[in-house]
């Protein structure tokens, strides 16, 4: 048994840094949502909201987002329809979270590795704010592909974001690229 522990020795220390840092963050991140009211919008979900339609108004979209009266949830309008809502889930937080565990599993130097994860979070918020205006104007004109769309080709994008930005980092930075 010893021979596997030491012959397996990075591979558990992976998987144990990595669920170690998922678990902490995943906690911190329910603690702040649990800090909402129930039937209101956590402050980072209300940000990605605004920055959405910044972009849209950006790109002189007619849309117009709004809280929603009665749902913890944004409104998405767009030419004046209902396009899409825009709850707790669509912020990327658990994207980044993952994104985060897995580069501190391998991690590098302390600088470089804190700096790698800053910018990486803001790369992946950045792409969920304009796929989320991108998949306004899509779910307008195409709402019989909402499958598709929503369910497939954004989901592959930001978790194809997050596999290249890892592969870059451990082949770059960490301390296994070498």
């Amino acid at each position: 048994m010893k021979k596997y522990l030491v012959q397996f020795k990075p591979f558990l220390i992976f998987i144990g840094t990595f669920f170690s840092a998922y678990i902490v963050l995943t906690l911190l991140y329910k603690f702040y949502l649990n800090s909402f009211a129930a039937n209101d919008v956590d402050g980072i979900t209300t940000i990605v909201s605004h920055n959405v339609e910044q972009v849209m108004q950006l790109f002189n979209c007619d849309s117009i987002i709004q809280k929603s009266v009665l749902h913890p949830y944004f409104e998405v309008w767009y030419n004046g329809k209902f396009t899409i809502r825009i709850i707790e889930g669509c912020n990327a937080i658990s994207v980044i979270i993952l994104f985060v565990s897995f580069v501190i599993a391998f991690s590098g130097k302390f600088k470089t590795t804190l700096l790698f994860i800053i910018a990486g979070s803001v790369l992946i918020y950045i792409l969920n704010v304009l796929r989320i205006a991108i998949l306004t104007v899509l779910l307008f004109s195409f709402p019989e592909n909402e499958h598709i769309l929503h369910g497939v080709l954004f989901p592959l994008i930001i978790y194809g974001l997050v596999f290249i930005l890892w592969v870059f980092w451990v082949n770059t930075f960490s301390k296994y690229a070498k």
